[in-house]
């Protein structure tokens, strides 16, 4: 096992549109760009930025949060075979699964002293998982990130972020031809911290790339993952499961870019929220280019409001260019607790309180099983018993 530090630098709403001609940046203020100032200062009017609560990210989108240069420790621990490397900003893997689409992953693009590359050699197959743990101390930073998969290489990927920070990232995810990839990254930061990232996604062809985010912690987060298609067959699940709690702002924004034609997507996130002043963001953009024939797509979010005083804004979008299609669809539903299920389980013996984590334990354990790492699952699963603990005492 290689171990290497790297140091780094409610609403609900939707809609389908079938358009003649569109871009990817379709509801972005500015074309995508590595140059920060491409991107204007948001004022939270633009539609990217309008639920975010720009005041509470310490100046990581108006150029004043300074990197301070320590505080924040990456190790990255995998298995034999794997490269681990550091690298400057001309390494040509850097920015090749995305480009920047808003002005905090510009400036944590521009802002990166080094960045980590781990990369997965063609058609090796992982028994154990590639761990990265990354714990803030304090202090604002800027970091970037590659996985890389050669051709027919499957491996496991688990990113834990924990502690206290101000970080800006990019991470990227760059799957060969026939490779499979499943990334689990866990969001479970103190209190104070603000961790604003992009996630690209470049899906090789016949490659199958499997995303399972889960996020507890934190003043605020927002999470960009985003999918494309280097070829034909690329298949894509992205997993999502939250825990909102009074005061914190969690935010997920997706973009499913169907480029190629007979490519699947599938997405599913799950939230629960209690405590005053708790608000969950869910956008999940579904873009199906005139070219993307044979594209096979749905999306659904779901929220479950513990408590009053919670907020869910949740907008699913399906944009579509061709009528040669499997399938495309999205659900957006948000709801209470549901008392007929507590009074079903109370009528059987069970005190109020279990019954209450049973439901909710019961809503998540979908998400959860999708990671297919026993001992993984088990401590998500005790993580969201301790957050249960609080949230339906």
């Amino acid at each position: 096992m290689a171990e290497q530090n790297i140091p780094v630098g409610s609403t609900t709403a939707g809609s389908i549109a079938v358009a003649a001609e569109s871009t990817v940046a379709t509801r972005m203020s500015a074309p995508p760009s590595y140059d920060v100032a491409d991107f204007p200062v948001p004022h939270g009017r633009e539609e990217e930025w309008r639920f975010t609560p720009l005041e509470r990210l310490r100046g990581l989108h108006d150029g004043t949060a300074v990197a301070t240069g320590e505080g924040l420790k990456v190790v990255v621990e995998a298995p034999e075979g794997v490269t681990v490397e550091n690298v400057g900003r001309d390494d040509a893997r850097l920015g090749k699964a995305g480009t920047p689409v808003d002005r905090v992953a510009a400036q944590a693009y521009s802002a990166f002293e080094q960045a980590s590359v781990v990369t997965v050699p063609k058609e090796t197959v992982l028994t154990e998982p590639i761990r990265i743990a990354v714990h803030g101390e304090g202090g604002t930073a800027y970091g970037h990130q590659v996985i890389e998969l050669g051709a027919f290489a499957e491996a496991l990927v688990v990113i834990d972020h924990t502690g206290d920070a101000v970080l800006a990232a990019n991470v990227d995810y760059v799957l060969g031809d026939g490779a499979k990839l499943t990334v689990v990254s866990v969001q479970d930061w103190d209190d104070k911290a603000v961790h604003v990232a992009q996630h690209n996604a470049l899906v090789g062809r016949d490659a199958s790339f499997k995303s399972v985010v889960v996020t507890f912690g934190g003043d605020v987060v927002r999470l960009h993952p985003r999918v494309s298609y280097a070829g034909p067959g690329g298949e894509a699940e992205l997993f999502g499961l939250y825990l909102t709690d009074a005061g914190q702002h969690q935010e997920h924004r997706l973009l499913v870019d169907h480029n190629t034609p007979h490519c699947r997507s599938h997405v599913i996130y799950k939230g629960a929220l209690q405590g005053e002043g708790a608000h969950a963001v869910w956008i999940g953009d579904v873009l199906i280019e005139a070219k993307a024939e044979g594209t096979d797509t749905y999306e659904m979010n779901r929220n479950l409001v513990l408590t009053d005083g919670s907020r869910v804004d949740s907008v699913p979008n399906l944009e579509i260019e061709t009528g040669e299609i499997v399938g495309a669809g999205h659900a957006s539903t948000t709801g209470r607790f549901d008392d007929e299920q507590l009074f079903y389980l109370m009528a059987r013996g069970i005190p109020e309180h279990e019954a209450r984590r049973l439901v909710v334990r019961g809503f998540f354990a979908e998400l959860v099983q999708q990671i297919g790492v026993p001992d993984i699952e088990e401590r998500l699963l005790v993580k969201i018993e301790e957050e249960l603990e609080a949230a339906v005492a």
